[in-house]
């Protein structure tokens, strides 16, 4: 039998089957309605055999606008669901989208039992941009056939953009069905991520590592997504797997370092790593890389400072590389040995003067970690090197700050306002420093620039309001102080240096008690905050609770004139006149110029 003969007796059987699909006839599609012509069924039935037949031979030959013609010819003799499945087809083939829709439309109408007819269904929506149509196409078809993956992988590529969440059901659906796909998992890592659903990510990450279990890449996956929930002994599990395969990979050996060194393992870490530092063939580099994790963990742990003084003066010993000279610096800082510092500083001067990136980094550093004496002595070596560098001027004047030492700090923030003028972070600590120098004009000045920058920055607001503020032109600061709460109503700075002032001037004490509870809440250790509320209770007349409150803020360290007379005040209204006149003249030792506190102790009365 010849492959023509075999051909139209497959398209016979075809045809048989599309026709007792459904009799029913529709007759609004656009084609000619021979129904007045006289022809018998079998006449009927043989012209549309004839053409359904040269409709699909076009088609299989790529000749899809005759195939659509003949597919019209058939259709006018014999109006069944397949007859209008296979046209619709031709149609989209011939990019006439508006036909394609009704054919493939009335197919499903006439028959509802084949999956092909919403498929066609759901792809010329799709192809016309009707995304809605599509989803609801392919929804109902689910129900109908919920079996089928292909309705499920498409429904999961239309709901991944804007519901990602049903798109991960079905493609959870896909992997009931057929179990762990490739294609699938990668798909449920990406959208699972996009969710941040890290226990997602981590589930489709372990099925994909059950289907390539070697994936090294995969596996370092996994244990980024451990270590982001937590769950480090899963993590380091892995670790210790991929080592033993690659006992070379620092990037491996690093990472558990990390780990150890975050649940404070720093003997564990150091072992972990000290084939590294003995072993001549791994680079410098990379020894560095390691050291520097123990010298940032031992600024704010001082139980690791004999490690990472161990590691750097091993590396000493094979290297004179500058790097090296200016941790050992840092650490002689910390350990008070000024001539080792000096000796380690002034090689890196004259060996690496080139390199400012380093002493940026280690000033901002200690500086980060509130260790500002040391931040000054290394930037103050720095600074010989690189006098018009904005960072190192800057962080240096900041450092200087935070020590009260305004002097020193005011000629350095100059420096960093005139090598960068529009910075807003420069601007308002050389204010503050400014008016801690008692330069108001001046700090107020350099304020207004600031807020020029950015009008709604509250810390520079605040600093503005505090000015204004002891300056006694309480309506700016009033009215700052009120433009900073609607920006940030809970900032607790701006909560208690508000309530502050009105508790000075005996009014809206009731909210002002509110506003510092708030700024407790935040910090319940500030002395600052706890003398406030303290005064503000003394201005109430709930002098024992004053005390408890002022009494802490003193118990906690605080050596402040303010708050100490404070307590002085207290204690007097309490009926402790000796004690009183004990901590007023503690309170003008500590600041002479508060003639207020010298009439108080002269007097023996408030």
């Amino acid at each position: 039998m010849s492959f023509i003969v075999k051909y139209i007796a497959a398209i016979l059987i075809i045809f048989a089957l599309l026709s007792c699909s459904s009799s029913k006839e529709v007759k609004s599609i656009e084609v000619v309605d021979k129904s007045e012509e006289i022809l018998s069924p079998e006449q009927r039935k043989k012209i549309a055999l004839e053409n359904f037949i040269d409709g699909n031979i076009n088609f299989q030959q790529g000749n899809y606008a005759l195939a659509m013609k003949k597919f019209e010819t058939s259709l006018q003799y014999d109006t069944s669901a397949g007859l209008f499945y296979t046209y619709a087809r031709s149609a989209l083939f011939n990019n006439k989208l508006n036909i394609a829709l009704d054919a493939a439309k009335r197919a499903v109408a006439l028959d509802s039992t084949q999956a092909d007819y919403f498929d066609l269904l759901s792809d010329i929506y799709n192809i016309g941009k009707q995304k809605d149509s599509a989803i609801s196409v392919l929804e109902k078809a689910v129900q109908l056939f919920p079996s089928n993956q292909n309705f499920y992988y498409k429904l999961a590529r239309l709901y991944q953009d804007d519901r990602p969440i049903k798109s991960i059901e079905m493609y959870e659906k896909i992997i009931d069905l057929i179990g762990p796909e490739w294609n699938v998992l990668f798909r449920l890592v990406e959208l699972n991520n996009k969710l941040n659903n890290t226990d997602g990510v981590i589930k489709s990450l372990k099925q994909l590592l059950e289907i390539d279990p070697s994936n090294v890449p995969l596996k370092k996956s996994l244990i980024e997504n451990l270590l982001q929930i937590k769950r480090n002994s899963e993590a380091v599990e892995i670790l210790d797997e991929l080592i033993q395969l690659y006992p070379d990979d620092l990037e491996l050996i690093q990472k558990k370092v990390q780990i150890l060194l975050s649940e404070n393992k720093w003997q564990e870490a150091y072992n972990t790593l000290k084939f590294v530092f003995d072993d001549k063939n791994i680079n410098l580099d990379a020894k560095l890389e390691i050291g520097y994790l123990f010298f940032e963990k031992s600024i704010t742990d001082s139980s690791l400072k004999p490690l990472t003084k161990q590691i750097f003066s091993g590396l000493d010993k094979d290297t004179s590389y500058w790097a090296v000279k200016i941790v050992l610096g840092a650490l002689a800082v910390e350990e008070d040995n000024d001539s080792l510092a000096i000796e380690n500083f002034k090689y890196v001067t004259e060996n690496a003067n080139w390199n400012v990136d380093a002493w940026i980094r280690l000033g901002a550093l200690y500086f980060d970690n509130k260790k500002y004496e040391e931040a000054e002595k290394i930037l103050s070596q720095a600074i010989q090197s690189f006098p018009d560098n904005y960072a190192i001027n800057f962080i240096l004047g900041i450092s200087l700050a935070q020590q009260s030492k305004n002097e020193e700090a005011e000629t350095y923030l100059k420096k960093a306002v005139d090598l960068n003028p529009n910075d807003l972070n420069t601007l308002s600590a050389y204010a503050y420093t400014l008016n801690q120098l008692k330069k108001d004009d001046q700090a107020v000045y350099y304020l207004n620039r600031a807020l020029a920058i950015d009008p709604n920055d509250v810390n520079v607001i605040g600093t503005l309001a505090l000015i204004y503020n002891a300056q006694k032109i309480f309506e700016k600061s009033d009215s700052l102080y009120e433009r900073a709460l609607e920006l940030k109503p809970d900032d607790p700075l701006i909560n208690n240096n508000y309530a502050y002032s009105l508790s000075t001037r005996g009014i809206q004490l009731e909210r002002a008690l509110e506003m510092v509870t708030l700024s407790l809440e935040k910090d319940s250790l500030n002395t600052a905050y706890l003398d406030t509320k303290g005064w503000i209770l003394y201005q109430l007349g709930k002098y024992e609770e004053a005390k408890e409150y002022i009494s802490k803020a003193v118990e906690l360290g605080t050596k402040s004139a303010v708050i100490i007379d404070h307590l002085g005040d207290v204690e007097f209204k309490l009926g402790n006149k000796e004690r009183a006149i004990e901590l007023w003249k503690e309170a003008l030792q500590l600041d002479p110029t508060k003639k207020e506190i010298e009439d108080k102790i002269n007097k023996g009365v408030l």
